[in-house]
């Protein structure tokens, strides 16, 4: 029999990359269990892209000696390959499995040369292959790197985040010789107790030769640096993998280091980490791999982690006339830009509006696997969206997450409608963003206070059947998505109402002047100031009185 890796998320995802060379999308964040308040081991992923992701449910399945699984090109809709099937693959709710492992991941690019595209497998075959053979991380790196050396690797640069209920791994991968399709690569641990981050640059500096529980390399990692000019070995200077194979540039720390150092600033402030490497500022040194928090971190921490514009530093997005009248972190791309020869940048943010989903992934070793793996989902941008959890064991998937497309708006889309709640909030965003947090919070407070009631009755039924203990999750998983869809759609016809024509309701339905603020009205004034100018009357003078 022959089987095609469902198209999910990834191909469109992989068509936004090469088509527009300005987006690198994607941050990941990642949390070992002594980090974590409750021991489990999260990681993150923001999916950034303009396009319409659909939620996937992959069944286990049993394959026989000579099925294959099929590599389709999904720019063309045409058969790349093939791959031999192992004799049973596991279930998968996203980038989840069964088992509790979880894969995210973010693409550096790197050395362009590197990028050969007679490989077989792109970044996103890898996942999804790793998620059907494999229980681990070590697991996971295990069959990514030999699916990789037996078929080719067809992606630029790429850095992984891997996490079952005990490790979290960071695994970045590159192109070799051109004409073979192999790669190199190399994989660390993240230590217990810390937590790491990565957003579209590699970030493997030294690693250890002699450590496999802790580091584990392809054998020619160094020599094909050295081989290519990417690495002298005489420098007196150790080998870094992230300076040999994606070496640091001013637009590239601007791009991506800004989001590691806004989430190690905020985990630990205690470090009172420069902003100098991602201004590219001669001489200032690198963000660390990972970092130690200052208190250990809890799932509604990692939310707030992700919904970051750099707020209450010097580049606050929802500051200065660039946020508009009411403080708008939304910049629309290009990200690079050029007035009167000069080159110059927006920031780029951990939460963007180009978000398609993200998810935060929830393994716990003290559970069984079909109850310690939760999925929390959202679509769209990761400020205003809403997670919700989906068990790793449930066997479907809410409907409004699986059906919609780009160009047709839909109200039965779930990404449509938190698009459109999105989209409108811009209108008067100061406003209309705490509206949309007071449901954000109100859902997500539920869903967590919920837990450990859910989960109580999900082990007594799994003590007796394990079949009703999985629709009992399934049916709450794919029921509470659901409502979340609902509840967002109410909230869009809301902010239509509350904030029709640019007043404000109150309480009472009365609408409400509600102007620009002093700051932004100086900024205003400062281009055109006399257009604006109300002369004062002399005394005496008579005239029409102005009424709106």
């Amino acid at each position: 029999m022959k089987y095609q890796i469902p198209k999910m998320i990834f191909p469109i995802v992989a068509f936004v990359m090469l088509t527009q060379p300005d987006l690198f999308p994607c941050t990941n964040l990642l949390v070992t269990k002594g980090a974590s308040t409750d021991g489990s081991v999260m990681i993150t992923y923001t999916c950034d892209g303009e396009f319409h992701p659909h939620l996937e449910y992959t069944p286990a399945a049993e394959h026989k000696p000579d099925d294959s699984i099929e590599i389709i090109n999904w720019r063309d809709d045409k058969l790349r390959g093939k791959v031999a099937e192992v004799p049973r693959t596991y279930a998968a709710i996203g980038l989840m499995n069964e088992h509790q492992l979880a894969i995210s991941e973010t693409t550096f690019d790197g050395r362009e040369e590197l990028h050969h595209p007679e490989g077989l497998l792109e970044y996103w075959d890898m996942m999804f292959l790793a998620l059907q053979r494999a229980k681990t991380a070590r697991e996971a790196i295990k069959v990514m790197t030999d699916l990789v050396d037996e078929y080719g690797y067809n992606s630029t640069g790429e850095s992984f985040s891997i996490a079952d209920t005990k490790e979290a791994w960071i695994m970045e991968v590159i192109g070799a010789d051109s004409g073979s399709g192999r790669a190199v690569w190399v994989a660390v641990r993240v230590p217990d107790g810390y937590i790491s981050c990565h957003a579209n640059k590699a970030r493997i500096g030294e690693f250890p030769l002699n450590d496999p529980n802790n580091c584990l390399y392809h054998k020619d990692v160094i020599n094909f640096a050295i081989k290519r000019g990417y690495y002298d070995p005489n420098s007196g200077r150790p080998f870094r993998f992230c300076d040999a194979y994606c070496p640091p540039t001013p637009k590239n720390q601007r791009y991506a280091d800004a989001r590691v150092w806004s989430i190690f600033r905020r985990a630990a402030p205690s470090l009172h980490l420069s902003a100098d490497f991602h201004r590219a500022v001669d001489g200032a040194e690198s963000y660390p791999l990972w970092i130690k928090p200052d208190k250990k971190i809890s799932l509604p921490d990692v939310f707030s982690l992700m919904r970051d514009h750099y707020e209450g530093t010097d580049y606050d997005m929802t500051k200065g006339i660039d946020a508009g009248p009411y403080g708008s972190p939304l910049r629309c791309r290009p990200m690079n830009w050029t007035v009167d020869s000069i080159d110059y940048a927006w920031e780029r943010p951990i939460s963007t509006q180009q978000t398609a989903f993200s998810f935060v992934s929830q393994s716990r070793d003290w559970l069984p696997d079909q109850i310690g793996g939760i999925y929390w989902y959202g679509v769209d941008d990761t400020y205003s969206t809403c997670y919700f959890p989906l068990y790793c064991s449930i066997s479907s998937i809410p409907k409004s997450y699986t059906v919609g497309k780009l160009n047709d708006f839909s109200w039965e889309s779930a990404w449509w409608v938190f698009n459109f709640v999105a989209n409108f909030a811009n209108l008067k965003y100061s406003y209309m963003i705490q509206d949309i947090q007071t449901v954000q919070k109100e859902l997500e407070e539920n869903f967590l206070n919920m837990q450990p009631i859910i989960e109580k009755t999900a082990i007594e039924l799994l003590k007796t059947d394990a079949k009703l203990a999985t629709q009992y999750l399934t049916d709450y998983s794919v029921s509470h998505a659901e409502n979340v869809t609902a509840r967002w759609r109410e909230l869009g016809e809301l902010l239509i109402a509350k904030y029709n024509d640019g007043y404000v309701q109150d309480s009472t339905g009365r609408p409400k002047e509600k102007g620009y603020s002093e700051e932004w009205l100086r900024e205003v004034l400062k281009s055109r100031p006399a257009q604006f100018h109300l002369p004062s009357r002399t005394k005496g003078e008579t005239g029409t009185r102005l009424i709106d």
